[in-house]
């Protein structure tokens, strides 16, 4: 279906058309017309919000919560707390994005910025997608060599046959493709509710900990995992793929009808999320009660939490939850990764690739640096490359977050829907602290 007019046919130079976004789903989910029928227009909207909940609860979110409550307690749940509100606004934005401008945020980095500056901004997305690919190939493998005995090396390798996974959903139909997202989110939310149950974490320190303390900025390596959680929360391929996957809905293009398309997805990435902080903030609380507790202050590799789960909580059944979990969460994380690449290369490049080629390169980077530190440094060093992975999503987020603030904020591109007022200063504050955070960790790095 062609891009309506003035949308995402806005020239990025005078003799260039942008073409629409993820154009084989492009307005294919129709949206009831009218007024009321409030639950059926939601039902037409939610979706997109839980593709990119997906990206804040993959494995490398494991390994710093699992890192983090192991060694610190509780004291880092307010991290993830206020990750998941930074998270809210941002991913609000993106999807104003889409909806009012018709661009993703790749686009409107092409349209805006000179050459020079696009290509660099596409160079650190592709890093920040290679990064959250290998943390998604490392959790994967884990969960296999958990799981069914499968050596880590070979468990790394066969992640590269998930790219006929997602070929295969991708022909049902985008919204086959939510359905199954969603499924596995199901499938990891009541793992960790039953595993919260055994392990009874004292709810006392839980609400303590959500109000931040000043040791996180002040103890390096509490620093350090804190910046993990903040990368592996906010993710900025994430800010990409939600401005896209929001023009999948055929919604009205006046202002009352994108004015309601905003709202509704707000709300339906408010709720996704509200389900990722409680998968998240489960991870952390179950680390802090069956390992830091108990004396485990070195519980920082996802394996080691397998194992010393069962033991730690009075039955097997603890540890096989958490690798049935884990291993929905490398699934769900490896596809709309795929997305997201492919909505960078062709935002940024104007490039289109068939998918399974885009996918097999991504794939690719990911796996070759996994297999060389498996096969030379063991379980060992899997954990830390997961953490590290974080850590680089973390250090590339302002340079995804500063354009879509400042997009979103343009009334040449928004219109009457540019951010005003106190959303545009808390977009700015929140760039700001997440650039602030990352000086400070690169100051204690240079030490």
């Amino acid at each position: 279906m062609p891009p309506a007019e003035g949308e995402a046919t806005l020239a990025a130079t005078p003799a260039e058309k942008i073409p629409p976004s993820l154009p084989d789903v492009f307005r294919t989910i129709k949206v009831p017309k009218g007024g009321g029928r409030f639950w059926r227009k939601f039902g037409a909207f939610a979706g997109p919000g839980y593709l990119v909940a997906v990206g804040y609860m993959d494995p490398g979110n494991w390994a710093t919560d699992i890192a983090g409550g192991s060694a610190f307690g509780y004291t880092l749940l307010s991290v993830i707390l206020f990750s998941n509100l930074m998270a809210m606004l941002l991913q609000s934005l993106s999807a104003k994005l889409g909806i009012v401008a018709g661009l993703d945020l790749a686009q409107a980095c092409r349209q805006s910025y000179g050459k020079v500056t696009r290509m660099m901004l596409w160079v650190l997305c592709e890093l920040a997608i290679i990064a959250c690919d290998l943390a998604e190939v490392l959790g994967t493998a884990i969960a296999l060599n958990l799981l069914f005995g499968i050596p880590l090396v070979a468990g790394v390798t066969l992640t590269a046959l998930d790219v006929l996974l997602i070929l295969a959903l991708q022909r049902y139909g985008f919204r086959k493709l939510e359905a199954f997202i969603i499924a596995l989110l199901i499938v990891i939310a009541v793992c960790f509710g039953v595993e919260l149950a055994m392990a009874q974490p004292s709810i006392a320190a839980i609400a303590v900990s959500l109000i931040p303390s000043p040791q996180i900025v002040t103890n390096p390596l509490m620093l350090y995992i804190a910046i993990g959680i903040l990368g592996a929360t906010v993710m900025p391929h994430n800010l990409y793929l939600h401005s896209a996957i929001v023009q999948t809905r055929d919604f009205d293009r006046t202002d009352e009808g994108k004015r309601e398309a905003i709202t509704m997805a707000t709300l339906d990435s408010t709720i996704a999320l509200a389900l990722a902080f409680f998968i998240n903030a489960a991870i952390l609380i179950l680390a802090a009660a069956a390992f830091h507790q108990n004396g485990r202050t070195d519980v920082a590799e996802i394996q080691d939490a397998y194992h010393l789960l069962t033991p730690a909580l009075g039955t097997g059944m603890a540890s096989m939850l958490f690798g049935i979990a884990l291993l929905a969460s490398g699934q769900n994380s490896t596809i709309t990764g795929t997305l997201a690449g492919q909505i960078v290369m062709e935002g940024f490049l104007n490039l289109r690739l068939p998918a399974w080629l885009r996918r097999t390169i991504t794939r690719s980077l990911a796996i070759v640096p996994a297999v060389l530190v498996v096969a030379w440094w063991g379980d060992t060093g899997a954990a830390k490359l997961l953490v590290a992975s974080q850590v680089v999503l973390s250090l590339q987020l302002p340079f995804a977050v500063v354009p879509l603030v400042r997009f979103t904020s343009d009334p040449a591109k928004m219109g009457k829907f540019a951010n005003r007022g106190w959303i545009k200063w808390t977009a700015y504050a929140v760039a700001a602290v997440i650039i602030g955070l990352n000086c400070l960790m690169l100051s204690y790095l240079a030490m």
